[in-house]
C-alpha cells in the first residue's frame, strides 16, 4: 500500500502594517513606477512581532482548517532565514504556544526555498511511516534585516508567514514529484553577513547585505528550469496536465518567465507579489492559500511550483490537490496592529542604519 502526504490544512499571517512604494519613495530614491515596473510590488507588510508570532498565527489558521488537535502533530518543520534567536529555534515557540506536547520540533533554512523544502522532506517521512501528521510553515520577518538606505533590495522584501498540515493517506494526492538542489558556487550573491563569525563586539549598526540581482536572476532561471523539467519526468506528466502555476514570488519578470516555460496562461499562473513582495519562505503557503480562497485551485487540481534562494538553493514540485477547498474550521485568525504604521516601523531602522554609513565613512 502506497501512503501519501495529503495537504488536509492551510493558514497565513498577514501583518496589518501596510508599506506602499509611495511611502517608500519619502526616504528612499525611487518612485511607485521604478519598483513596479522592475518587480510587479506594489506594497509589502511590516511586522511589529516576532517570526515566531506571525508562524503560531499561521499554524492555529492551519490546524483549524484541518480540524487536527495540536497533540495529535508528530512534528512540527518551520522554514525561515529570520529566527528570533539562534538557539532555541522558532519550531519549539510554535509547540510551546500551540500546545504540541508530542511533536519533535525543528527549523529549516533554505531561505526563499525552505517551505518546498520542508514539503520535501516531510512527505518522503510520511511516506516512510515515520511521522503521520506533519505541521509545516514558512515564516518570515525580513524588515528587522534590510538595509533600509539600499534602494535595490529594501524594495524587494516583506514579513509574513503562512502553513499547511500533510496527513498520511492511502489518496493519490500531495506533493507527488519533487526536486530540490543548491547551487553553492554563487552562495555569496544573495546573502547576510550575520551569524556566528559576525563580530557582535564590533557591531556598528549595519549588516551587509549582498544582493545581485542580475546574477540571481540567471542562475534562478537555469536551476527552476532543470527543476520543472525533473519533476515531470519523474511523474511523466506535460504541461499539458498541469492546472496551475503556484510559484515562489520572487519578481514578476520571473514569474511571467516561468509560466512561459511550463505553457501556463496568465489566468492560470498565480500572482499576489503585488501585495506583499517578496516573503521569502513565506511565499508560497501564503500563495497556496489564497488561490484555494480564491477558487484558483479545485478539487483534484495539478499544480506545479518552483523556488529559488539564497544558496543559491532551488526546486520544484508537482503537487495534486485534494478534494477539500474548504476549511473545516474558520481558519482566519489576525494578527492584531499594535497602532504604529509601516513608516513607524522602517523610519527608526532607516536612520539608524544612515548614521551607521555616515560614521563608518568619516571613520
Amino acid at each position: 500500500m502506497k501512503i501519501y502526504a495529503e495537504i488536509t490544512g492551510w493558514g497565513k499571517c498577514l501583518p496589518p502594517a501596510i508599506m506602499t512604494n509611495d511611502d517608500l519613495a519619502t526616504f528612499l530614491e525611487t518612485s511607485d513606477e521604478w519598483i513596479e515596473t522592475r518587480t510587479g510590488i506594489k506594497e509589502r507588510r511590516v511586522s511589529h512581532v516576532g517570526t515566531s508570532h506571525l508562524a503560531t498565527i499561521a499554524a492555529l489558521n492551519a490546524l483549524a482548517a484541518a480540524d487536527v488537535d495540536p497533540n495529535d502533530l508528530d512534528l512540527i518543520l518551520v522554514g525561515t532565514c529570520t529566527a528570533d534567536e539562534i538557539i532555541p529555534n522558532v519550531a519549539s515557540a510554535v509547540q510551546q504556544r500551540i500546545g504540541a506536547k508530542y511533536a519533535a520540533a525543528f527549523d529549516l533554512n533554505a531561505a526563499c526555498s525552505s517551505f518546498l523544502y520542508g514539503m520535501h522532506y516531510a512527505t518522503q517521512a510520511i511516506r516512510t511511516g515515520a511521522h503521520k501528521k506533519v505541521l509545516i510553515i514558512g515564516a518570515e520577518r525580513l524588515t528587522r534585516i534590510l538595509d533600509w538606505t539600499k534602494r535595490e533590495s529594501a524594495v524587494l522584501f516583506g514579513d509574513g508567514a503562512g502553513a499547511m498540515v500533510l496527513e498520511a493517506s492511502e489518496t493519490e494526492c500531495g506533493l507527488l514529484a519533487s526536486h530540490v538542489t543548491c547551487d553553492a558556487d554563487a552562495r555569496d550573491v544573495l546573502a547576510l553577513e550575520f551569524g556566528l563569525s559576525f563580530d557582535r563586539f564590533g557591531f556598528d549598526g549595519i549588516m551587509p547585505f549582498n544582493f545581485v540581482g542580475q546574477e540571481i536572476f540567471k542562475r534562478a532561471v537555469k536551476g527552476m528550469n532543470i527543476a520543472i523539467e525533473k519533476v515531470f519526468a519523474e511523474t511523466g506528466l506535460s504541461t499539458d496536465d498541469i492546472d496551475s502555476l503556484i510559484p515562489h514570488q520572487a519578481n514578476k519578470r520571473l514569474i511571467d518567465y516561468l509560466a512561459k516555460m511550463c505553457n501556463v496562461p496568465e489566468d492560470k499562473t498565480f500572482i499576489n507579489i503585488q501585495k506583499y513582495g517578496n516573503t521569502s519562505s513565506a511565499t508560497l503557503p501564503i500563495a497556496f492559500c489564497e488561490a484555494v480562497e480564491q477558487g484558483m485551485v479545485k478539487p483534484g487540481d495539478t499544480i506545479v511550483s518552483a523556488v529559488f534562494g539564497g544558496g543559491l538553493t532551488c526546486g520544484a514540485g508537482i503537487i495534486k490537490w485534494g478534494q477539500r477547498i474548504t476549511p473545516k474550521r474558520d481558519n482566519n485568525l489576525q494578527l492584531e496592529s499594535n497602532g504604529q504604521s509601516a513608516l513607524d516601523l522602517i523610519l527608526p531602522l532607516h536612520l539608524n542604519t544612515k548614521a551607521a554609513w555616515e560614521k563608518r565613512q568619516h571613520d
